[in-house]
């Protein structure tokens, strides 16, 4: 098998909402979608929103769930200087302040936001010359 992740798909409570804050508050490219989920356009993937009863549906799993559920996506930029205003941004659209910009463990410059429905995001530096699969 080759490695690779084409869609990431979120459970959101309010599909609405959440398209705003992806494609207002942070810049998503829109794709032309069904009203019942929303698609984005990302480098070399989609990111794809469902109301969260829908998505369990599809699943076949129960729509219960809350806290922290193992997962966390990543924004790598190029430079530490990138990192805050896209953080700002984040937090303006709506997002939830989780951790605050800072000096990584790891050697990296980051902070993490949670979106309108608590999945976390890190905006992050990566200072081991990598940025992802697309290094763009």
């Amino acid at each position: 098998m080759k490695p690779r992740i084409n869609l990431i798909s979120l459970a959101v409570s309010d599909l609405g909402a959440a398209t705003a804050f992806y494609r207002d508050g942070l810049g998503f490219v829109q794709l032309p979608t069904p009203p019942s989920v929303t698609f984005f356009k990302m480098n070399g993937s989609w990111l794809g929103l469902s109301e969260r009863h829908a998505l369990a549906h599809d699943a076949g799993v129960t729509a219960e769930g809350s806290g922290f559920r193992g997962v966390t996506l990543s924004h790598n930029v190029a430079s530490e200087d990138e990192v805050a205003p896209l953080f700002e941004a984040a937090l303006r659209a709506g997002a939830t302040l989780v951790k605050p910009v800072q000096r990584a463990d790891w050697g990296g410059w980051h902070g993490y936001f949670a979106d309108l429905d608590g999945h976390l995001w890190e905006i992050a530096h990566n200072p081991f010359g990598w940025l992802g699969p697309n290094d763009d």
